[in-house]
């Protein structure tokens, strides 16, 4: 059994407010969970109102699976255009 963790750490340039931040950050994080049946939340930086670490996780019998899974999760948050991954990291356990 193989136990992916990614984290991501987002940039939200739209966002003005705490309040707008997590409107924006509770919907991406649904459609990220509907999407990809992965486990997801904010890890860090509940605080700050333009940026957030997000923390993922996903459970595989292969570790390309939980690379592929990962890499689909980046292209998929890429191409919502509502924020900008400034950096990931994958970890596998």
């Amino acid at each position: 059994m193989i136990i992916g963790v990614l984290t991501i750490e987002l940039f939200l340039g739209e966002a003005q407010s705490l309040k707008e931040k997590r409107k924006i950050l509770k919907g991406l994080l649904e459609r990220i969970k509907n999407r990809f049946n992965v486990s997801v939340a904010e890890v860090a930086g509940q605080d700050t109102w333009q940026s957030s670490t997000v923390g993922i996780s996903f459970v595989s019998c292969e570790q390309a699976h939980v690379h592929k899974v990962f890499a689909s999760i980046v292209r998929f948050i890429e191409s919502q255009g509502t924020v900008v991954i400034t950096d990931y990291r994958t970890e596998l356990l």
